[in-house]
């Protein structure tokens, strides 16, 4: 039986990567769909094959995500799911002593206050609802220091942990669940990208995932909708890890 028959899910950054994976997923447990993208020509492809809604949105702009959330509802009559999943990842690493204030800035908007917005304008709907489900996309690296430093991304997902949480909290007795989803490294064109721009440290991140490769989109899907579902009725304000084990291991040098 399909686990999301006539819920109606939002996804952001849904052309490419954990994001396509989850709105093919989404479509085929049922889910009416609205994809937000910056990706205008691939997000209306996508709708056409998916039978889907797309809108363009910069997850940045307050104004432009409040259009996306309701759209969602003006379309389909509700917001029940919203997986706020856009993000950038600056191809080169940077330690805290390397990264300037505007690169700083940069990546806390599009991976921090997109979520945050996301959030905000998805709550709109599913209080007066009372019912819904939130999940943002964080990371492994939000639970671990990372000696190959991104202090920027790092400190960003550590910032999307920490208002899910709060969230999860906050609106538990509203019937509204709210859980970050933490991936490890992840097969797709943005970590293909960072793999070309770093061989040495692609190699060093395959050594510590005990599984011994990265996971592909589609097996983050399958615990997005599983977060997105009645399957984890009692699952909020929790850190979801799918990542191979990173974060349960201990490595040492082979």
């Amino acid at each position: 039986m399909a686990r999301l028959l006539g819920r109606v899910a939002v996804i952001t950054g849904g052309c490419a990567g954990i994001g396509l994976a989850t709105a093919k997923r989404f479509t085929d447990e049922g889910a009416k769909l609205v994809i937000g993208d910056v990706n205008a020509e691939a997000g209306a492809a996508l709708a056409a094959e998916l039978d889907a809604t797309f809108v363009a949105v910069d997850v940045t702009d307050p104004e432009q995500v409040e259009a996306l959330f309701q759209t969602a509802f003006d379309t389909y009559g509700s917001v029940d799911i919203a997986f706020n999943n856009a993000e950038i990842l600056p191809l080169e690493g940077g330690s805290i002593l390397d990264t300037g204030l505007d690169d700083w800035r940069q990546v806390q908007e599009a991976n921090l206050t997109s979520v945050y917005l996301c959030c905000k304008a998805a709550l709109r709907f599913m209080l007066e609802q009372k019912r819904g489900s939130i999940i943002n996309t964080a990371s492994y690296l939000a639970l671990l220091g990372n000696a190959d430093s991104r202090i920027a991304y790092t400190a960003a997902k550590g910032g999307v942990l920490a208002l899910s949480r709060e969230l999860g909290v906050q609106f538990a007795r509203d019937g509204i669940r709210v859980n970050a989803l933490c991936p490890g490294p992840v097969t797709s064109p943005l970590a293909q990208e960072v793999a070309d721009s770093d061989p040495d440290g692609l190699e060093r991140q395959l050594l510590h995932i005990p599984m011994g490769r990265f996971a592909e989109p589609q097996e983050i899907a399958s615990a997005v909708v599983f977060l997105a579902s009645d399957e984890s009725s009692f699952i909020t304000a929790s850190q979801f890890v799918v990542d191979g084990g990173i974060t349960g291991a201990y490595v040492t040098p082979t």
